[in-house]
């Protein structure tokens, strides 16, 4: 589950094409204003196998990053609905058990989801996690190794809520580094560097029209501004317009309680 663009954050993208728009048409006017035309006609067949190079070269490296941010998003996505799969799993396996052991297993379990939607997920945002969220994990595990089964049945589903609870520490962490992972400074160094340059060799050419050469600037520095955007968003996959929604874990009890009770 992602969560929905706002009015807010598509004025912002809106603001941000205006902008990219603006100061590429004032940088046309000026190189214009202060290189003869002439000057710049001249360099067409230079610049346009320069610029052919280079924009080969930077569009191959923001395909590449692309996929890098994209995939690390889809395995956050897929971490937190793993992690509600073994929430839903370990509350329906301990909905078995004595009641005593049952109600105190599933209420640290109930604790536990409730500090992950509230706290965690805005921590997360941050590439921080809550203590809170790990104590309460620690609290279900002390309850479940507290447990004493009395019959085979139990003995079983003890044993299963123990695999389960394993799996479920697991998927946290994937969950916790999946929401960590981030481009390196040196990339982003790359990424901007690269579309100063792109957008600036636009500038080496002088067609005769000055809305053609403003239209053709603002058109490349837009869509190499609103791509950057992009991946800005998706480098963080629990903050941004599409960043991971915590609904999956906090319907994952719901989910795992109308179950046991249809079973019942």
């Amino acid at each position: 589950m992602h969560a929905r663009p706002t009015v807010r954050s598509l004025l912002l993208v809106l603001l941000l094409l205006a902008g990219a728009a603006v100061v590429s048409t004032c940088a046309v006017y000026l190189v214009r204003r202060l290189v003869p035309l002439a000057v710049l006609a001249a360099n067409h067949e230079v610049a346009g196998n320069y610029l052919q190079v280079l924009g080969t070269v930077y569009a191959v490296l923001l395909a590449f990053v692309v996929y890098v941010v994209w995939t690390q998003y889809n395995d956050a996505t897929a971490a937190v609905e793993r992690e509600a799969n073994e929430i839903a799993d370990l509350y329906r396996t301990v909905g078995g058990l004595a009641a005593e052991a049952r109600d105190r297993v599933q209420a640290e379990l109930r604790a536990y989801v409730r500090v992950v939607v509230d706290e965690e997920w805005r921590a997360m945002a941050h590439g921080e996690s809550s203590a809170r969220a790990a104590d309460n994990l620690e609290q279900v595990w002390r309850k479940l190794t507290a447990l004493e089964p009395r019959a085979v049945r139990e003995e079983a589903l003890f044993a299963e809520a123990l695999a389960r609870f394993n799996d479920l520490s697991d998927t946290r962490m994937h969950r916790l580094i999946a929401g960590r992972l981030r481009l390196p400074p040196t990339l982003w160094l790359l990424l901007l560097t690269g579309a100063l340059l792109t957008a600036g060799s636009m500038l080496l050419f002088g067609p005769a029209s000055f809305a053609a050469h403003s239209l053709m600037t603002a058109a490349i520095t837009g869509l190499i501004s609103f791509v950057l955007y992009v991946v800005a968003d998706l480098d963080n996959p629990f903050w941004g317009d599409w960043r991971v929604s915590a609904e999956p874990i906090e319907h994952a009890l719901a989910r795992a309680s109308t179950t046991s009770t249809d079973d019942a």
